[in-house]
């Protein structure tokens, strides 16, 4: 087989449909919208959530809550993923093994999961629990 010889499998391309081409291709003259009405017009579809001009049910439900513009995300991690590890645990690795992505406003330690040997790790927030288990197995938890 060839580069030039190439070409997509039979019926996997479609033509596309050619509207208001007269009579004879049976798709001519209103272009296969029927006689006048909106759906006919230009522009005429209207978009999701209209209701024929009843006020949308997305604007007379009340408005509630508010959003915090300065909530802070951060990345969580759980210290059984922590387990495998061993030495010092810093953001860096955190992001070389896999664990975390691309934290936004910092790494938070969970205390799911248990450890086995003492390992300092270093991360933006702890959770109170991670924080004892870190400690009762001889490591470090150091907040960035």
């Amino acid at each position: 087989m060839r580069l030039e010889e190439l070409k997509p499998s039979q019926g996997s391309r479609k033509k596309s449909k050619r509207v208001g081409r007269g009579p004879g291709s049976g798709s001519g003259k209103t272009a296969g919208k029927g006689h006048k009405g909106q759906k006919a017009r230009s522009g005429g579809v209207k978009g999701p959530g209209f209701e024929g001009g009843q006020m949308p049910l997305q604007r007379r439900l009340p408005k509630r809550g508010f959003t915090n513009i300065f909530r802070k995300e951060y990345a969580v991690v759980n210290l059984r993923d922590l387990a495998a590890l061993s030495g010092t645990i810093t953001p860096e690795t955190m992001m070389e093994q896999g664990l975390v992505r691309n934290p936004k406003d910092g790494i938070k330690i969970l205390g799911v999961g248990e450890l086995k040997s003492g390992i300092i790790v270093r991360a933006h927030k702890f959770s109170k629990s991670a924080m004892d288990k870190i400690q009762a197995a001889g490591g470090k938890a150091e907040v960035i």
